[in-house]
């Protein structure tokens, strides 16, 4: 089975994405959209204090996973 990608039709989705965005952007007053981008980032903020790996955990992983050595110091 061929999966055939169309780049004229994905083009066409992200434009009509953006011009939606801008337009919600210039519709939602400033107050609104600040409370919003802050109560988005104050989750990101919450759920990376639940995340089960630390970030030193995190970043060997990675390192393993694209066969880069550790570093000296050890804290990545």
């Amino acid at each position: 089975m061929e999966l055939k990608f169309d780049r004229e039709k994905n083009r066409q989705e992200r434009l009509a994405f953006v011009r939606r965005h801008a337009l919600r952007v210039r519709e939602v007053p400033n107050e609104v959209w600040s409370r919003e981008q802050a109560d988005l980032i104050d989750a990101f903020f919450e759920n990376a204090e639940n995340f089960a790996l630390s970030r030193s955990e995190y970043l060997r992983m990675h390192r393993v996973a694209r066969h880069r050595p550790e570093p000296v110091h050890g804290d990545g």
